[in-house]
């Protein structure tokens, strides 16, 4: 576990239990031991388990996880989740911050999985990718969640990827002029642009651009930009895409990416459960 996601889980339980848990402390022998199970009350694909599991061991380095199933599949409701053996205090006490990260998680690859199988139903070739439109801190661990539900992960950041927008080629000149200012500034980056017309496409490939993203294009559109560029550039469609719109795009002949930042802003908690039992 890195060192940010474990600042990450302090901060969390910081919140959520102050300076104790006083239900736990008032009715609840210091010296009584449980086991507790987790598991999930929805369809849906678990992404998460060392979160979780490290939750329980930041309340108490005696805690001890076992994970009941993969990450990364879809499974149906009863499945079990993940096991914990420990003092029965610190169980109760990182059971709701636990389960926090680990359904929001799994919220996100459940989404994820949703929208992928139905583009794979759908015949259709794009690959789904996630955006920047994360939970602030997350973004790391949603970004895992997409790929455990199927998706693929953009840039982590600014750093990682190049992409020219709207505002940027505004103040560079225009969108060709942008590209070359990128490409010669961070040629060791990938690189891609936003484009809003033909006019915009031919400055975008003139300038030598990989990539092209084509943001807030109806389907026709996108068709006639795919006849445009001919193969001369990747192309991704981005731009208000839900689970419905997602099918039309994903499955247009030419277009290699739709993202989507519904995935990780929008998508809802899976449902999952604890159930906790004495031990001798």
């Amino acid at each position: 576990m890195d060192s940010d996601t474990l600042a990450l889980i302090d901060r969390a339980l910081a919140e959520d239990v102050g300076d104790g848990d006083a239900t736990a402390e008032a009715t609840v022998d210091p010296d009584a031991r449980a086991r507790a199970v987790i598991t999930q009350k929805a369809p849906g694909v678990i992404s998460g388990l060392e979160v979780a599991a490290a939750v329980f061991e930041r309340v108490d380095a005696g805690a001890r996880s076992r994970p009941l199933g993969p990450e990364g599949e879809w499974r149906e409701p009863g499945a079990g989740v993940l096991e914990i053996e420990g003092p029965a205090r610190a169980l109760l006490t990182a059971e709701r911050t636990a389960l926090n990260f680990l359904g929001r998680l799994s919220g996100v690859a459940t989404a994820t999985a949703r929208v992928v199988r139905a583009v794979e139903a759908a015949g259709g070739k794009a690959k789904i990718l996630d955006t920047r439109k994360t939970t602030p801190g997350m973004r790391r661990l949603e970004k895992r969640a997409v790929a455990d539900g199927g998706g693929v992960n953009h840039r982590v950041g600014l750093f990682d990827f190049m992409l020219i927008k709207e505002n940027h080629a505004a103040l560079a000149g225009g969108v060709g002029e942008a590209v070359r200012r990128a490409r010669a500034a961070r040629p060791d980056l990938p690189l891609a642009v936003e484009v809003r017309d033909a006019g915009e496409i031919d400055a975008a490939l003139a300038a030598g651009a990989p990539r092209l993203l084509l943001d807030n294009m109806s389907p026709e559109q996108v068709r006639e930009a795919v006849a445009q560029v001919a193969g001369r550039a990747v192309l991704e469609v981005s731009g208000g895409i839900d689970d419905e719109t997602v099918l039309v795009y994903a499955t247009i002949p030419g277009v290699h990416f739709v993202s989507m930042g519904a995935l990780t802003h929008s998508a809802p908690v899976l449902d999952l459960s604890l159930i906790l039992e004495t031990l001798p």
